[in-house]
């Protein structure tokens, strides 16, 4: 199964807040875009935001071979019950293109937020009763003891927000086999003054999150990295900016280090849901 998947996703996806939308008026939009990745080649996209199964739907009647797969899908906002059924409805409608990405969000996301890993490892077991495969699920891993989990209990891995150290780290715990498939900002900007402050806008609401600092701090930052929004070592491992060479390079490092499949997310001046069609066609001329 692990690696019909990762032939399945391919080596490239994109991850977009903006793919993800409660709208109807929305889903023509949306399915135009997910026919526009298609064709542009990437494997997958990657439904940022607390996102649900439906919310794969537009996207997947719009495509024919294109993996959608949601990142995250909150345990604390939806019940494993409803995420069953909904996992049945994609699953029926589109069988073997949907994955389910599961998170344990953050403290400051969610009140219910208690004893997160027990909570995760009780999410899985109720999925299991229900009937949904743990080789169609993915983790939002970031510690050791959630990569393990993810080893035991799940297709793969879908770290937000790391590096291509963390990628090798998480390969080592993880085998061979699971997928693994990081998320990666890309600032398609030249200037360094730019770029940065491009990424560190972006960066912000993250560096009040305990768990982005505690992996940023295992992965060797410092607070000081932490501080002021972001040291410039800090914001230069977690995004890609610069040339088409040195972007090309930044995203090549995470497969050097152990990564399937890298989900790229476009950061730039638009609002965070913005579509941003030239800028896929830009990332697809780069990376082919």
């Amino acid at each position: 199964m692990s690696t019909a998947l990762k032939e399945k996703v391919g080596r490239y996806g994109i991850w977009s807040v903006g793919l993800r939308s409660e709208d109807p008026d929305r889903r023509p939009q949306l399915a135009e875009a997910a026919a526009e990745l298609e064709q542009l080649g990437f494997g997958a996209v990657w439904l940022g935001g607390n996102s649900a199964p439906r919310h794969a739907l537009p996207l997947l009647a719009a495509t024919s071979r294109l993996t959608v797969g949601t990142s995250i899908q909150s345990i604390w906002d939806y019940d494993a019950e409803a995420s069953a059924a909904g996992f049945a409805e994609v699953e029926s409608a589109h069988p073997g293109r949907f994955l389910l990405g599961l998170g344990v969000s953050h403290a400051k996301m969610a009140e219910q937020y208690r004893r997160p890993y027990a909570a995760l490892v009780a999410y899985l077991d109720a999925l299991d009763a229900a009937g949904v495969p743990a080789g169609r699920r993915v983790l939002a891993a970031l510690g050791p003891k959630n990569l393990e989990l993810t080893r035991d209990r799940a297709a793969g891995a879908i770290p937000y927000l790391v590096t291509p150290e963390h990628t090798a780290r998480a390969r080592r715990i993880l085998g061979e086999e699971p997928l693994l498939a990081p998320e990666f900002k890309v600032v398609l900007e030249t200037d360094p003054d730019r770029a940065r402050a491009l990424a560190r806008s972006s960066l912000a609401p993250y560096l009040t999150l305990p768990n982005y600092t505690n992996s940023f701090l295992r992965l060797g930052f410092t607070e000081d990295d932490l501080s002021d929004g972001g040291s410039d070592r800090l914001i230069d491992a977690l995004f890609a900016w610069g040339d088409a060479s040195r972007i090309r390079e930044r995203i090549h490092a995470f497969h050097e280090a152990g990564a399937d499949h890298v989900a790229l997310q476009v950061v730039d001046a638009s609002p965070r849901d913005t579509l941003p069609h030239k800028s896929w066609h830009t990332l697809a001329a780069l990376l082919n």
